[in-house]
């Protein structure tokens, strides 16, 4: 158990400290600095040893197994990030349920940031600039994404996979963050 501890500790960390220099490319110190502090609590951290294996998420690992993530669960009610946070009862309930808000750029700036670095961990020295928007592809008709969202997310992923992390960065500080 304690050789599981600290490796997922380093992947985390290491998940994090990716996510801190591509905030930081753009402009967004304080949420690089904060990112995913949540995972180290007690309520995500012993989840993610007991579920640990190296090459994807502990919580799809605990979701497999009992058909939900706890750890899931805490992580995104804590983390403005992840599209879940976003969403909220419809104001027609009974017609559509949920439904998902408009996600601030910067934190959409900050997913991004997320979903390179978790493509960077888990993906090694095979790693594409290409890989996120790969990821989002096999995943994205199953995100409540709300309309405005998805079309900045789409498009900064089509520009990584295209144009690579240079000009990307540069696009979202200049242009979706307005930052000189």
């Amino acid at each position: 158990m304690t050789g599981k501890a600290v490796r997922h500790f380093i992947t985390i960390t290491r998940h994090k400290w990716l996510v801190l220099k591509g905030c930081f490319a753009v402009g967004l110190y304080w949420q690089g600095i904060c990112h995913d502090l949540s995972k180290y609590s007690w309520t995500e951290f012993r989840i993610g040893v007991k579920y640990y294996q190296g090459n994807r998420s502990p919580n799809a690992a605990e979701r497999e197994e009992k058909g939900f993530s706890t750890a899931w669960m805490h992580h995104k009610g804590r983390n403005r990030h992840h599209w879940e946070y976003w969403m909220d009862y419809s104001a027609r309930l009974y017609e559509t349920g949920m439904a998902p808000a408009p996600m601030p750029e910067k934190y959409v700036a900050e997913m991004l940031m997320d979903r390179i670095a978790a493509s960077k961990v888990y993906r090694g020295s095979a790693y594409t600039d290409r890989d996120p928007l790969n990821y989002y592809e096999r995943t994205g008709e199953k995100v409540m994404l709300h309309p405005q969202t998805r079309e900045l997310l789409e498009t900064l992923l089509q520009m990584l996979a295209k144009q690579g992390e240079k000009e990307t960065f540069s696009y979202i500080r200049r242009e979706v963050l307005k930052k000189k």
